[in-house]
């Protein structure tokens, strides 16, 4: 079965190669009073679920946020 695949884009000031090393530390933040656990939190969850969490992006360009998840066998039958 093919996975299901979700991204999000957005159109800020992107990932530098140095921060997409560290994205998904916790505590890791970019943003004044963030906390860095919003991205870790995140692909804990979905690696659990035997998913990725993976980002992309360049600076000036925004960002992309991509979950890959396994599909449930037989879903959508019945």
């Amino acid at each position: 079965p093919l996975p299901v695949v979700a991204s999000v884009a957005d159109t800020g000031k992107g990932i530098t190669e140095e921060q997409r090393g560290r994205l998904f530390q916790p505590f890791y933040t970019t943003r004044k009073g963030g906390h860095g656990l919003g991205l870790s939190i995140s692909r804990t969850i979905v690696q659990d679920h035997q998913g990725t969490l993976d980002a992309s992006g360049a600076p000036g360009t925004g960002a992309i946020f991509t979950v890959r998840l396994p599909s449930a066998r037989g879903a959508g039958k019945g």
